[in-house]
């Protein structure tokens, strides 16, 4: 059986093209990747990504550089390719509605508004960037200095793919995860005596519920062969705690930091003051009471 074809641009590549092609071979599994702008060889594809002029799911084409593009979201940003394609097969990929929604936020957006010339982050300090996913695509084209053939550039490609496909993945899984976890970390806000103080078996993520929640102060959370005990952040996108740990404790350790708290096994105090460690629970939880306490 002939392996499906799937045909994106040729030349410079970017973070779209690269993980639409990646989405597709996680949906097909073996597949003839063409990396061509001749039309011809473009028809003769069985999904065009990224190329073609053409957005029809039904044709199998996603591409977004034809007038009117191909769409846009709710809140404004506008499908590039990998959009497109996610949009077809995310939910299949990833399991569910609420999983592939949230990996089109965390992922796909901002790879899609990159694509499509809309600026969705700034810079705090002059000179000073993020480098995005399209970013460190674009570190693995050629220079002008090395070999500039379309066979370099494809095997490059091929490199980025492969690399996109683990990632894409391992996103799917956390993602799951995270997804679970959540309902565990509702159930220990509901369970908790003290809202200010929630405690957690594990190390859940747990930021963007209790942020979320107006009395959580400190999280005791168990690290595997530690307890910790961190701040909660004013809101998820913060580095403000709502109360720091106390001052005193701050880029203390060991004897130090026990004699500093009075807890017997506290281990270490971060200098920002939002994290905690103490040996056993007990410890963790000493500490944090002494911090709502301060």
């Amino acid at each position: 059986m002939a392996r499906p074809i799937v045909v994106t641009h040729s030349g410079d590549f970017h973070a779209d093209d690269i993980f639409a092609v990646a989405t597709l071979r996680m949906v097909l599994g073996d597949i003839e990747i063409v990396r061509t702008r001749n039309e011809d060889l473009i028809k003769d594809g069985d999904y065009v990504v990224d190329v073609g002029a053409q957005y029809d799911p039904q044709e199998n084409y996603f591409d977004h550089h034809q007038k009117g593009g191909g769409g846009e979201r709710e809140n404004g940003i506008p499908y590039a390719s990998f959009g497109l394609v996610w949009k077809e097969y995310g939910e299949r990929l990833s399991g569910s509605t609420e999983a592939a929604e949230h990996i089109d936020r965390s992922l796909i957006q901002p790879i899609d508004a990159v694509d499509n010339g809309v600026e969705i982050a700034t810079s705090l300090y002059d000179d000073v960037y993020p480098r995005s996913m399209n970013g460190i695509a674009s570190a693995f084209r050629p220079t002008w200095n090395e070999d500039n053939s379309e066979e370099e550039y494809f095997k490059r490609f091929l490199y980025l793919v492969d690399a996109a496909e683990v990632f894409l993945k391992r996103l799917i899984d956390i993602t799951n995860d995270y997804i679970e976890a959540q309902s565990y970390v509702r159930q220990a806000y509901e369970d908790a005596q003290d809202k200010r103080l929630i405690i957690l078996d594990r190390k859940y993520p747990w930021r963007e519920i209790l942020t979320s929640l107006p009395e959580p102060i400190y999280v005791v959370y168990d690290r595997g062969d530690t307890w910790g005990v961190k701040a909660v952040p004013a809101d998820t996108g913060s580095f403000e705690n709502r109360k720091d740990l106390p001052a005193e404790w701050a880029g203390k350790r060991d004897d130090e930091l026990v004699a500093a708290t009075g807890v017997s096994d506290a281990v270490f105090c971060h200098n920002a003051r939002f994290l905690a460690v103490a040996d056993s629970k007990e410890g963790a939880l000493e500490l944090a009471r002494k911090a709502l306490e301060s």
